[in-house]
């Protein structure tokens, strides 16, 4: 045997411990002496994190067996245990905090489970059988649970507490693990773990006693930094071919917003017509709330005096809440763009993810396959300032959670995490997971068709899971989705009209921003707008989706996933299908839930959206069966008609221009000394969906003042119908119709005095007309509406509404 070897090393990380270590040394040396026969050879060795009380000098370190290892300052206790266990010699390494809150006597149990074929055993206070004398204050407890369950999730699943400072290693397995370590601090015992987990190392979690000790090093800012410490664990873990997908669908997401990702505050994406000012109002109102503790649920800044129901509207308080450090900073529009650019990546490393778990073995058709999913030609229509439904990187997750639980094995735990992921998807967007769900409805349906018997197995813990979901879930979306469909302001419904389908020629056609084969006026044909241009897959890809479908028909994965893209298609067509070439209109599936709460309220063109998923798996596969095929001909052709297939979806940058400037008025407070406390700012004409520059100078004025009208969905009529904008009054229709014709209408005593009622029940202290197309008319109807010529100033004609001015 080599004589530099002992039986046992006990590690003890040290900092500033002059009190307790003397105490603790007592105890380990003691109970090792007493039992030498059970523990052989040992050593204890002290790891100074460069303390500066007199932990150096206590007496117990001058003992037999005991060493000190020190380190020149303090770094963490990361980094003492990284030292104390280099140093070590033992064939087991056990790992102890210098407060014993384990009693050194509970290394029986860890060698008993080392002893069964484990190569670490860690202390639990968290398993059944853990006998907890001492308490930690409830808030540390509540804060260490909550922090275990992303550790979990993050870095090793399946072990309930990673941070109990009590464990048993095998030596070599101790040293290796620590010495490929990095961190310094408190994150040191998940990084250890996650090298056994990754290592395929098997690592018992024993229930040991444990009392929480005074004078614990753990402070308030040492939980964040676990929380970066398992960031960096995480990064430090992708793959290179990870890594790299990641940085190219950034590269890919900039270059899409290049036009404006570089000057936000200046540049407007010109194909979102008015949902760029609306959205960055949706940022600039939460961080508002935020700020001054308001409700998120609604505001009367706009739609003033009735306000606005924001969950009612999709405001994303997902994403808009956690931004709110950045909008309060560097205002809403560098928000919303660092929110849609680096959301639409995220959203496509998490297609990436998924399709490289469950679909694809070869990174490189993980990677096709994403990135038809997440910058498909519909996906790129909604960029233009449509974050809900670009921005879905919780999508995949679901997905891939809910294909976890038909396996059985986790229900209690995936049934959990699926519920959280639910109700977080729920704050960023509904009709987003609406619409997933439809998609996992029609795939769980066809694969079921093909595969009986994986249905059989399946359908229990399914839903025995999803049950567990919902149970978790809505308790935590209840309170938000009661103002939501019953708060002030909350609305049935909303009607799109009966033409908000997809023409079936749309799916063959090609998108306005294809780089190479877009068409505008091909594509406006087709589509509402250039934001809803839902299809447009190009004959190319479904012809390349139909030989691949064919070749491959023989596995069930590529049926149901035919059949998903087929089915979505076909609903996306909506309640009336007009046969291409022909006057003939037949009835479309969409009309079986058309009607139904929540479908009522979809546009039915986004249905196609779900076909982007699924196109993207069947050419991952087609992809994938390339690579591993040996014939030269398969590969070249299957290469060749990917190539031809997504050539042409290739999307331009959006396009961006120069974005008006907002009146000095607005911008040097001039609108101060008009507008009193309880009254508003009324842009003329009122902002509504059609011209929503209001809405613009609101944020810039940081929200100072309130405007009536607005962009948003609100209720209309006794009924409260879902509508676009606030409740018309006559004198906003008035205005609306003079701006965009030119007309002034006759205006007499009745109309001057229907004014005055609309200007009150705005609360209206002043009336202000920019520089704008038919100016001059709208001009001459607010001089015969008030009697009086406005005055310019600061860029704009203003009314002053207080009597006597």
């Amino acid at each position: 045997m080599d004589t530099g070897t002992v039986d046992l090393s006990v590690v003890v990380p040290a900092y500033n411990e002059e009190t307790r270590l003397g105490p603790t040394l007592d105890a380990i040396t003691g109970y090792l002496t007493e039992t030498a026969g059970r523990w052989g050879s040992w050593e204890v060795i002290v790891a100074d994190d460069g303390s500066t009380d007199g932990t150096r000098e206590v007496p117990e370190l001058h003992r037999p067996g005991v060493r000190l290892v020190t380190g020149d300052r303090n770094r963490g206790k990361g980094h003492a245990l990284r030292l104390g266990v280099a140093e070590s010699r033992g064939r087991r390494v056990l790992v102890t905090d210098a407060d014993l809150a384990a009693p050194i006597e509970e290394l029986e149990r860890l060698d008993k489970a080392l002893s069964e074929g484990n190569a670490a055993a860690i202390g639990s206070r968290s398993v059944p059988g853990a006998d907890i004398a001492n308490r930690q204050h409830r808030v540390r407890e509540l804060m260490g649970r909550a922090g275990n369950v992303l550790i979990r999730a993050v870095a090793v699943p399946g072990i309930r507490d990673t941070q109990c400072g009590f464990k048993l290693f095998e030596g070599d397995r101790a040293r290796e693990a620590f010495g490929a370590a990095r961190l310094d601090g408190w994150g040191i015992d998940v990084e250890v773990l996650h090298h056994f987990h990754r290592a395929g190392l098997p690592v018992a979690e024993v229930p040991v006693r444990w009392g929480h000790q005074p004078g614990s090093k753990v402070g308030p800012l040492d939980y964040p930094r676990v929380l970066t410490d398992l960031a960096r664990i995480r990064a430090r873990t992708l793959s290179r071919a990870h890594l790299l997908a990641a940085v190219l669908f950034l590269l890919m997401s900039v270059t899409l917003y290049s036009g404006r990702f570089f000057d936000p505050a200046h540049r407007y994406l010109t194909d979102s017509m008015q949902d760029q000012n609306q959205w960055e109002w949706f940022f600039a109102v939460t961080a508002h709330n935020v700020a001054h503790l308001h409700n998120p649920f609604f505001t009367d800044l706009q739609g003033f005096p009735d306000g606005v129901n924001l969950m009612a509207n999709t405001v994303m308080l997902g994403l808009s809440v956690p931004f709110t450090p950045v909008t309060l900073l560097f205002g809403p529009a560098v928000a919303l763009s660092l929110c849609m650019t680096l959301g639409l990546a995220a959203t496509a490393f998490a297609w990436y993810r998924l399709i490289a778990k469950r679909v694809v073995r070869h990174r490189a058709a993980a990677f096709v396959g994403a990135s038809l999913a997440a910058f498909a030609p519909p996906m790129v229509s909604h960029a233009n300032a449509h974050p809900n439904f670009v921005v879905l990187f919780m999508i995949p997750l679901i997905i891939e959670r809910t294909l976890r639980l038909t396996t059985g094995a986790r229900v209690v735990r995936d049934g959990t995490v699926l519920g959280l992921m639910t109700a977080y998807q729920i704050l960023l967007g509904e009709e987003p997971l609406l619409l997933a769900a439809l998609g996992m409805l029609l795939f769980a349906a066809a694969y079921g068709a093909v595969r009986p018997d994986a249905a059989r197995a399946a359908w229990r813990p399914l839903l025995q899971g999803l049950l567990i979901a919902g149970a978790v879930c809505l308790p935590l979306v209840a309170y938000p989705l009661y103002w939501q469909f019953a708060g002030p302001q909350s609305y049935a419904g909303i009607a799109h009209g009966d033409n908000a389908g997809n023409s079936p020629l749309s799916m063959l056609a090609f998108a306005e921003r294809s780089l190479i084969a877009g068409d505008a006026d091909t594509a406006n044909a087709l589509s509402l707008n250039p934001t809803e241009q839902n299809a447009f897959y190009g004959w190319p890809l479904i012809a390349a989706a139909f030989a691949i479908t064919v070749r491959l028909w023989d596995r069930a994965l590529v049926k149901a996933l035919a059949f998903t893209a087929v089915a979505a298609a076909v609903l996306s067509f909506g309640q009336k299908i007009r046969i291409p070439l022909t006057d003939t209109v037949i009835p479309g599936p969409w009309a079986l839930v058309a009607h139904k709460p929540l479908f009522e309220s979809v546009i039915e063109g986004r249905v196609a959206m779900i076909c982007a998923p699924a196109l993207g798996m069947l050419l991952a596969l087609a992809l994938d069966r390339v690579a591993v095929s040996r014939d030269r001909a398969t590969q070249y052709l299957g290469l060749l008609g990917v190539t031809l297939a997504l050539l042409p979806l290739i999307p331009a940058p959006l396009k961006s221009t120069d974005r008006a400037p907002v009146p000095e008025f607005i911008t040097a407070g001039m609108w101060k000394s008009y507008v009193r406390p309880g009254e508003s700012l009324v842009p003329v004409p009122l902002p509504d969906p059609g011209a929503s520059e209001g809405l613009h100078w609101q944020t810039a004025a940081h929200l100072g003042f309130k405007i009536p009208g607005g962009y948003y969905n609100g209720p209309w009529g006794p009924d409260h119908i879902g509508i676009y904008g606030a409740a018309p009054r006559i004198t906003s229709n008035m205005l609306r119709d003079v701006r965009y014709t030119g007309v002034v209408p006759a205006l007499g005593k009745d109309w001057q005095t229907q004014a005055e009622q609309d200007f009150a029940y705005w609360r209206a202290g002043c009336l202000v007309l920019a520089p704008q197309p038919n100016d001059g008319a709208l001009r001459t109807v607010l001089k015969k509406l008030t009697g009086r010529e406005g005055t310019w100033t600061g860029g704009v004609w203003v009314w002053d509404l207080h009597k006597g001015t």
